[in-house]
């Protein structure tokens, strides 16, 4: 897009959207999923590498408040991953920083409770947000960030076809007070044709 930045189109709010996959659905996140959410998010160790601090329900709670804000504001929302078979609420992820204008948004806040992990629950809600992002919303890049010292979450999004672009040193302050370095990668959409043909096989989705 080119011209003016003063002119470029206003950032709109995120619409609400549930978005279906095989195995989960995700939803709007809102203070109603707070106390099934945090009831599966009490280890420490989901949150070891977060740069704020979720260590209660009212800390929660005060993360999904600020998702509403962002909202409203059209830079996020967040959505609660809730399993199809049982209804259960598992975990939850988001997008951030969005930038209409230059049509990108972040994928991040991610957490899948331990008895999810290694199951198809974070590669389906990856899938399912990806999609949104490039086939309903118009995106040109999606991008992640994670901590450099967080080895299983950069193993994670190099299975799932993200290109590991490079760390941003002393990129955020972490609760403790340590500086922490951010490794980003990326999907961009001439990239998300092979991306999502590789996550449906992984996923054994039907084709359309």
């Amino acid at each position: 897009m080119r011209g003016d930045p003063a002119k470029l189109p206003a950032m709109p709010p995120f619409q609400p959207v549930v978005l279906e996959g095989r195995f989960l659905r995700l939803e709007p996140l809102t203070l109603a999923h707070a106390p099934a959410l945090w009831a599966v998010s009490t280890d420490p160790e989901i949150f070891r590498f977060y740069p704020y601090r979720i260590a209660s329900e009212t800390d929660l709670r005060q993360f999904i408040t600020g998702m509403a804000g962002a909202r409203e504001q059209g830079i996020g929302m967040s959505f609660a991953t809730i399993l199809r078979d049982g209804d259960a609420v598992v975990g939850s992820s988001g997008f951030h920083e969005t930038n209409w204008p230059h049509r990108r948004t972040e994928i991040g806040a991610t957490w899948v409770t331990p008895a999810q992990q290694r199951t198809p629950v974070n590669t389906e809600a990856k899938y399912l947000m990806l999609r949104h992002a490039f086939e309903d919303l118009g995106m040109l890049r999606v991008e992640f960030k994670t901590d450099s010292r967080n080895t299983k979450s950069r193993l994670a999004l190099a299975r799932i076809g993200a290109a590991e672009e490079g760390t941003f040193r002393n990129h955020m302050v972490m609760p403790n007070g340590d500086s922490r370095h951010s490794v980003y990668f990326s999907i961009i959409a001439g990239e998300w044709p092979t991306v999502k043909a590789n996550l449906e096989a992984r996923l054994k989705v039907p084709p359309a």
